[in-house]
């Protein structure tokens, strides 16, 4: 392994109170842009067509005719209604989605990882109306891309951001320890190894022989280098090499534990099902109810 791996990467898991990792993966900016941009044209169109409809049609029916103070106040109560009170209601009772969201695979979640409630969506729709509406999304799009989760003012005040839930299809890793590591495997350490860093150690090895020479050895030595703070000790092998033998070592020993604790199971299920000794039976041989 090569002397200048080094690790330098922010952990931006969320640990729970029984001291687990959760890996929990924030919306990029441009989906979150993207489903922003979907809400918000629905709104607008919706919003507007509503506007009408609430000016023309009490001022057509009133005797008084076109009140300029009427449809000032019908206006504004709308616009109040329509990019303010329609969101926070949507976020909340979709639990933080919506159909942008809902089109990029988001949903809006609090900075520990639960659902959001009426003070988190309506923080949200109120500062949308200076960062979005006031200022055409610049505001919003300047903090989004001055953070690691892609947060805007509003995230930032309500404490919330934006989570990505889609996930792709499970496709089982077919790689196994490399011969050379077989000694290494024996007595390494690779349990502590994130499992975000592993998806991308996993899906760089299925689309490693698709890249170019280069490509390849400079991701394979970026990879390495995030693997090697979690691994120990660090085999003497070319950054792929290790790679493969990390991610395959963890997989057996993940799997040699699930069998291990389904066989414990098996083993108390008599304990479990059971009844004592000489405990009553009706003639059938079941328990009395």
């Amino acid at each position: 392994m090569p002397e200048d791996f080094a690790y330098d990467d922010a952990d931006e898991s969320i640990m729970t109170g029984e001291a687990v990792a959760l890996d929990l993966r924030p919306t990029s900016f441009v989906l979150a842009a993207a489903g922003a941009a979907i809400d918000w044209v629905l709104y607008f169109v919706g919003g507007t067509l509503f506007i009408l409809f609430c000016i023309q049609v009490p001022l057509a029916l009133s005797p008084l005719g076109q009140d300029s103070a009427t449809v000032a106040a019908i206006s504004l109560v709308s616009e109040v209604l329509v990019i303010v009170i329609i969101p926070a209601v949507v976020e909340l009772l979709s639990r933080g989605k919506s159909l942008g969201r809902l089109a990029v695979g988001a949903r809006i979640v609090r900075d520990d990882g639960g659902a959001i409630g009426f003070r988190h969506a309506f923080i949200r729709s109120l500062v949308a109306v200076l960062e979005i509406f006031m200022l055409f999304g610049g505001l919003a799009a300047l903090v989004g891309l001055l953070n690691g989760k892609s947060k805007r003012l509003g995230d930032y005040l309500a404490g919330t951001y934006s989570q990505y839930e889609r996930v792709g299809k499970y496709q089982p890793f077919v790689f196994g320890v490399p011969t050379e590591l077989v000694a290494w495997a024996a007595t390494a350490d690779v349990a502590r190894l994130p499992d975000r860093v592993a998806r991308r150690i996993t899906q760089f090895l299925r689309q490693s022989a698709k890249l170019t020479p280069y490509t390849r050895d400079q991701l394979g030595r970026q990879l390495a280098a995030e693997a090697s703070a979690w691994v120990a000790p660090i085999p003497p092998v070319n950054a792929e090499l290790f790679l493969a033998g990390v991610v395959a070592l963890r997989r057996d020993r993940e799997f040699a534990g699930l069998m291990l604790e389904d066989e414990r199971l098996s083993h108390l299920d008599a304990a479990l099902t059971g009844v004592p000794h000489d405990f009553a039976r009706d003639e059938s041989g079941a328990r009395p109810k």
